[in-house]
């Protein structure tokens, strides 16, 4: 097989792996919509609306989104882009300052739930290549009221263990390192503070072995499908009162701040022609700054 018929084959498996993982994750979504308790979550279940878009400069992508009475607000979005990068951004992707042409595909989410004792939770996962070529992504869990904002918290204790149980497969001494990399990540430096409770983060993930890095990368998603289920689950029965729900908005209010002021893959869709309505959608539908 030449490196061109090589590369296009490992397009077309990683694409195809996201785009499978996405439909589990909808599937699941929508179950826990069906299994909410009328009482504290009335109305009809919600169902994911799917939107294929097209990027005039190459790729496109489907968004799938659900404004449901469990989940408040969730995207869950895949995409396949390709183009070549403009100056500016070449100088930032590794092996584009010899050729500027690019290929990404991936699957992102986030989830705003309705009820505050249930946490947000984003994650993502992507392949990237140039004349090189490497995976990112990772998850992080964003409780929304102060006591469950620590790691002593049975929530953030099943979540970073199914991501450790990930890493640890591959190379033990992954996961102290992408759990510290997504502890720095994931922070607001003008207000001193972690944006959630963490999880992992990884980019420019190339070992030398791409089928391993690929494997792993599906072992990520697969801890997530595995453990935020279960925690939206777990919480989901509990009311709620209207003071938590107030810290609930004023909470989102940070997640505002980080998505438009330091996440990356935000900045990236943006410098790269994506989707504005997709890239946006991981904004909160309400929230509020004291």
């Amino acid at each position: 097989m030449t490196d061109t018929a090589l590369l296009d084959t490992r397009k077309q498996r990683a694409q195809a792996w996201f785009e499978t993982l996405r439909d589990r994750i909808l599937a699941a979504f929508e179950a826990l919509e069906d299994a909410a308790p009328a009482d504290l979550y009335p109305g009809e279940p919600g169902r994911f609306e799917k939107k294929p878009w097209v990027r005039a400069a190459g790729g496109g992508g489907v968004m799938s989104m659900m404004h449901g009475r469990f989940f408040e607000k969730v995207g869950v979005h895949t995409s396949v882009v390709f183009g070549t990068f403009t100056e500016e951004m070449a100088k930032s992707m590794p092996g584009a300052a010899e050729d500027p042409r690019f290929f990404a595909t991936g699957v992102s989410l986030i989830a705003h739930m309705r009820s505050p004792r249930v946490p947000a939770v984003h994650m993502n996962t992507r392949f990237i290549c140039t004349t090189k070529g490497w995976f990112g992504g990772g998850g992080d869990l964003t409780p929304l009221l102060g006591y469950q904002r620590n790691q002593d918290f049975p929530d953030a204790k099943a979540f970073h263990a199914a991501f450790k149980d990930a890493c640890d497969r591959f190379d033990p001494d992954w996961h102290p390192k992408y759990k510290a990399w997504c502890d720095e990540y994931f922070f607001l430096p003008h207000r001193n503070e972690p944006r959630g409770i963490g999880g992992i983060f990884y980019d420019h993930h190339d070992s030398g072995d791409w089928d391993r890095d690929f494997a792993f990368t599906q072992a990520v998603g697969e801890a997530f499908l595995d453990s935020y289920p279960k925690i939206a689950a777990g919480r989901m029965a509990e009311p709620w009162t209207e003071a938590e729900r107030e810290e609930q908005l004023v909470q989102r209010g940070r997640y505002v701040e980080f998505n438009l002021l330091y996440d990356r893959g935000t900045m990236f869709g943006l410098k790269t022609g994506g989707n504005v309505e997709s890239i946006l959608s991981s904004m909160p539908p309400t929230v509020k700054w004291p």
